[in-house]
């Protein structure tokens, strides 16, 4: 049970990560692309995948500053897999998806890192908290589609993912990796 409640919680934290790509104003693909969050529940890796997000994404790589990208994700729509983890995840001591239903990421910032590796810097938003993040991303050409590749590492205690018996870190880790494959049209 905490390994999915944990999961879900890093699928939430991945998908708002996913708003560090974009594309100008592109069209994502969203049967494509994948929104992930791993955890460790007793020193073993958790993954669940949010089924459900949107994104906005405005990128070109030849004027990286003027992109933007924006995801909002459907925290109720994580899945570890199993349906009653699933629905405990998306309880108060997690998700609390009733009462929080989507996380999101709003892009402020995005800069070159030398090849095709870019900084994205922006707000994420989980259970009604918000923490500026840096989302490092690596973007790539395929056909007539930019795909955006990254991860980014979290605390969950940081938006309170996790409350009650759930706080103790030494059962379900503080640390989550969102990772994020998103593929959007190139305009």
């Amino acid at each position: 049970m905490k390994v999915s409640f944990y999961r879900y919680m890093l699928a939430a934290f991945a998908a708002a990560s996913l708003t560090a790509a974009g594309s100008a104003l592109a069209q994502v693909d969203v049967a494509k692309s994948t929104v992930t969050a791993t955890s460790k529940q007793m020193n073993v890796p958790v993954e669940g995948k949010f089924g459900k997000f949107t994104a906005q994404v405005k990128f070109d790589p030849a004027k990286p500053a003027d992109g933007s990208a924006q995801f909002t994700i459907d925290v109720g729509s994580y899945d570890l897999g199993d349906e009653s983890y699933n629905d405990q995840v998306r309880g108060k001591d997690w998700f609390d998806a009733k009462t929080y239903p989507s996380a999101t990421f709003v892009s402020s910032a995005i800069a070159p890192a030398g090849g095709n590796q870019f900084k994205v810097t922006g707000k994420l938003t989980i259970k009604g908290k918000s923490q500026t993040v840096v989302v490092p991303v690596t973007v790539t050409q395929q056909g007539g589609q930019q795909v955006f590749d990254g991860l980014l590492p979290i605390k969950r205690s940081q938006f309170d993912i996790g409350t009650g018996e759930w706080k103790d870190t030494s059962v379900v880790a503080d640390d989550v990796v969102i990772k994020f494959h998103i593929v959007a049209a190139r305009k």
